[in-house]
Parts: structure tokens; C-alpha cells; sequence
């Protein structure tokens, strides 16, 4: 059985996903509202009250699907593996804290449980197409990304508590992680903070640079009290590869200043939240080629407190 946690927006999302498949699933939510909301646009009423009083009958679990709000991310996943869930597509960041990320990772090992934290992005057209284009030029030089975002907006948000003051994880690891997913996991980092924000008291500017395991160099910045926006780019001895916005893919060729936009198949990220459905096909057949699983998660999620002054 394939279950679903959340009846949210992105668990409607998953949905859509699921059903597109044709694989049947349960969907597990907490209040009567929500359910009511997502069974109005997907079609499936969920369970009410929440995955302890779901989990207190006996159910066959194959493959677990977390879609709840930050804030719930780690207990509801620490549940499902406590109760013999060995296959988990986890909603990033998967914990609100980098000591979350790290009790979910001592658990999943103790308890032989595959987890993988949901950087939908790495699945993108653009990002797969630019993964094929990098590899055939021999690899990646060197690379840059910006970090920004709009701390006006941020603030107006609800949240529960402790996420917005963890915002780099709850947010920002999206850009990171499609960052260093594209141009390699850093080997050394130096980094610099600066700046404070009422919702967010340690840090609101960040620069860094360093050198990536496979010897690219690399560096970042972002100014949470400045315009901005997210954005990556990647060199290569032929190319150099704009992703700006993320979800769009422009190249600039060697001795030239014209920036093309390269044409990919789009018709997945179109009719899907954009990168989604490539995911959960890859975590269903249990294919853990371009997912990240916590392990990865964790070692980089190392590396993010660094840069975020969280650590």
C-alpha cells in the first residue's frame, strides 16, 4: 500500500501525481477541513485524526509519502519508521533543525529504513537536459548561485514556530541543494555572514566559495534585506548554463555573448507541479539515481548550518 501523509496543497499535488499513475493509495490527514479540501479536488476523502490514530490498526505499508508542514515533518516520519515504514519520500528538509535531521537519520539506520528528502527541482527537464549537456563537455569548471529571498514576503507568511528562524532549511536548501546536486558536493567551504532580520535573528546576508570533491571551484552569495532572486550557474569548458528563473535553462557558447534558451520536453513539469512526477517515479521503483536520500541530505544539511550561521 502506498500511503500519503498530508492533505495540503502539496499533498494534493502528490496526488495528482498518483492518480495519473494509476497507483491506488491511501491519504492520511488531521483535520476534518483539509480532508474535506483535498477531497474535493482530488476526488479520495482521507483519514481524519492524524497517522497515530491511523497507524493504531494494522496496515502494510510498501511506500510512505510525507506532505505535512515543516513543523511536523520529523515526528511524522520518525512514526511511520517506528511502525516498520522501510520507504520514505520525505518533504524537505525532513526535520526543522539540523539535530532533527540528524535523530531521523540514527533512526532510519537503526531501523534499515530508506529515506528520501523531496529536492522535487533535481527532476526538472531543464536540470536533466543541463546534466547530459555537462557531462558530454567533460564536467563542471566551476559554478555560482544566489541565495536571496524576499524577507517582506517571508515575514507576512504563518508559520508555526522555529520555522521561519530555521528559514535556510525550510526554504532556502532548495536552491543549495539543486546547486551542488548540478555543480558537485563541496569538499572545502569558507563562509561569511552578516546582517539580522526580526524573523530570521542569525543572518541575513551570506557569500562563501570553495572547491567541490570532483576540483570545481565554486561561490555564492545572497542579501535577504536586498532585491534578488534564486539562481544558478554552471560552467563548463563549452558552456556556461543559466538557470534564471530555476525552471527555465538558457546556455552561452565558448567565445560568444549570445544567452539561447535550450528547448527541452516539458510536457511532465506542464501538467505536474513542476519536477514531481519524475520523483515519485524514481521513489516508487525504488530507483535512488538523482534522489536524495537522508544520508545525503544530512552531510550537506552540514554544510547549510555553516553557510546559514546556524551552526
Amino acid at each position: 500500500m502506498i500511503l500519503l501523509v498530508g492533505a495540503g496543497p502539496m499533498a494534493i499535488q502528490y496526488a495528482k501525481v498518483l492518480q495519473s499513475m494509476g497507483k491506488p493509495f491511501v491519504v492520511v490527514g488531521r483535520s476534518q477541513q483539509s480532508a474535506d479540501s483535498f477531497n474535493a479536488s482530488i476526488g479520495i476523502q482521507p483519514f481524519v485524526g492524524g497517522i497515530e490514530a491511523f497507524l493504531s490498526s494494522a496496515h502494510s505499508i510498501s511506500h510512505a509519502i510525507v506532505a505535512v508542514s515543516v513543523d511536523q515533518l520529523e515526528r511524522t516520519t520518525a512514526c511511520l519508521v517506528e511502525n516498520g515504514v522501510k520507504n520514505l519520500l520525505v518533504e524537505k528538509p525532513g526535520g526543522m533543525t539540523l539535530e532533527a535531521i540528524e535523530r531521523l537519520q540514527i533512526l532510519a539506520q537503526m531501523n534499515f529504513a530508506s529515506i528520501y528528502i523531496a529536492y522535487n527541482r533535481r527532476f526538472l527537464a531543464t536540470v536533466i537536459k543541463a546534466r547530459e549537456l555537462i557531462e558530454e563537455d567533460g564536467g563542471v569548471t566551476s559554478f555560482s548561485f544566489e541565495l536571496t529571498e524576499w524577507a517582506d514576503t517571508v515575514q507576512k507568511i504563518f508559520k508555526a514556530d522555529g520555522v521561519k528562524e530555521n528559514w535556510f532549511f525550510s526554504n532556502t536548501s532548495h536552491i543549495t541543494d539543486l546547486a551542488f546536486y548540478l555543480g558537485g558536493t563541496p569538499r572545502e567551504i569558507a563562509t561569511f555572514t552578516g546582517g539580522s532580520l526580526p524573523w530570521h535573528s542569525r543572518a541575513a546576508r551570506f557569500a562563501g566559495a570553495g572547491v567541490t570533491e570532483q576540483g570545481a571551484l565554486f561561490s555564492y552569495s545572497g542579501d535577504w534585506e536586498a532585491p534578488g532572486r534564486w539562481a544558478v550557474e554552471v560552467l563548463t569548458r563549452k558552456r556556461r548554463f543559466i538557470f534564471k528563473p530555476l525552471e527555465k535553462l538558457q546556455v552561452q557558447l565558448l567565445n560568444s555573448v549570445a544567452i539561447e534558451a535550450v528547448d527541452v520536453d516539458e510536457e511532465l513539469d506542464a501538467k505536474y507541479k513542476p519536477g514531481l512526477y519524475l520523483q515519485v517515479a524514481h521513489f516508487l521503483r525504488c530507483d535512488e539515481a538523482n534522489l536524495c536520500s537522508l544520508t545525503e541530505h544530512l552531510k550537506k544539511s552540514r554544510l547549510y548550518a555553516r553557510i546559514a550561521a546556524y551552526d
